[in-house]
């Protein structure tokens, strides 16, 4: 047993060797032939994948936002260290802003399109990131995570008593996204999920290289810094409080694109559709994947967006499972994390903390 799991734990590594030592053009042709695979597989139906429930289309935009927010989770806990319970706040605030632009039933009527929105919701969204970090971010570990849990129940909580906000009624008549085929047909529609999951997708490639040109750049330096050893980088000069709340508000800005999608995409947003456990599941999304590891996120946010609705038709033998497959969906991930704790393709460097603590618990029995 000792043995499988040793395999378990060391088969990505390998594999991140593998990748690491190929030539740099073949790497990049390796990834534009896995972008066209992701772009094309709305209308490929692969057996045991494709979801029987669902509309496949739909369940692949479901999980392209997911993924959109285990990215951006991912820069403030993966990349910074910072312990967020309230990422939800950040993707409920990019969706209203939308929604009060956009939408006919808001009581601001200003009637803008989609895409103007987008901008602003990101700036607004950016702005509050900081707003919240100023004050907690001296704060650490279960502390910073009390108070973002709270902001995410502050935001759910106006959003349902205030008038404007409409709680629970919510906001309708919100535009889709703009485009149309060559015969004038509109390209966002309420039937055909697949450009939402195309628009999600590409949003997804911009944001991996933008975060990956900060890991390579000082940025990312000093989220590294400060996520191992606060103090000691403190002690080297590296400013803490300035990099830590530049990753609230890359990880908010983040979370704001995939809320304005959200509100595209549904064309009607109401106050139950951010709820705490939203915020959960994502923060589950990312650990499961492998926290700090870009890769290790996206498939972590995907699962968890795609289990529960591949898990939907489960028979067993006669009988339809259905109200069974949350319980289902929650012992897959307790297998997971028990026999991969350091995640599904962890970063390197949690991967070799493990090890040592496995070391020293050796050591000391």
């Amino acid at each position: 047993m000792t043995n499988v799991l040793e395999r378990l734990r060391s088969g990505t590594g390998v594999l991140g060797d593998r990748w690491q030592n190929l030539p740099r053009p073949a790497r990049w042709v390796a990834l534009v032939l896995i972008a066209v695979f992701f772009y094309a597989l709305p209308n490929i139906a692969i057996p045991g994948l494709v979801t029987t429930e669902t509309d496949w289309a739909t369940t692949l935009f479901t999980v392209s936002y997911y993924v959109l927010l285990a990215l951006g989770l991912n820069v403030v806990v993966g990349k910074a260290g910072l312990l967020d319970l309230g990422y939800v706040g950040f993707f409920a605030l990019g969706a209203y802003t939308t929604a009060l632009l956009a939408s006919d039933e808001s009581d601001f009527g200003t009637k803008w399109s989609w895409a103007a929105t987008v901008p602003v919701a990101i700036v607004v969204v950016m702005i509050s990131g900081v707003l919240l970090g100023w004050p907690t971010l001296r704060l650490r570990g279960d502390y910073l995570a009390i108070v973002t849990l709270g902001f995410a129940e502050i935001i759910r909580v106006i959003a349902t008593a205030t008038p404007a906000l409409r709680g629970q009624r919510g906001i309708g008549d919100i535009p889709h996204p703009p485009g149309q085929y060559a015969d004038g047909t509109p390209l966002f529609g309420v039937i055909d999920a697949r450009p939402y999951y195309w628009l999600g997708l590409t949003l997804i490639i911009i944001v991996i290289f933008a975060v990956r040109n900060l890991d390579r750049s000082r940025v990312g330096r000093a989220w590294v810094a400060v996520r191992e050893d606060e103090e000691a980088a403190e002690a080297m000069g590296v400013p803490t409080f300035k990099f830590k709340l530049w990753a609230f508000a890359i990880g908010a800005a983040i979370g704001s694109l995939s809320g304005v999608m959200f509100a595209g995409q549904q064309g009607f947003i109401n106050s139950k559709n951010f709820d705490l456990i939203f915020s959960i599941l994502i923060l589950a999304g990312v650990v499961m994947g492998g926290s700090g590891n870009i890769v290790g996120v996206i498939v972590g946010g995907a699962l968890i967006a795609y289990l529960p609705e591949r898990l939907r038709g489960l028979k067993i033998g006669d009988t339809d499972a259905f109200e069974y497959r949350f319980l289902l969906f929650g012992a897959i991930l307790i297998l997971i994390m028990i026999f991969r704790p350091q995640g599904l393709i962890p970063n390197r460097r949690r991967t070799q903390e493990l090890k040592d603590r496995e070391k020293e618990v050796t050591v000391g029995e």
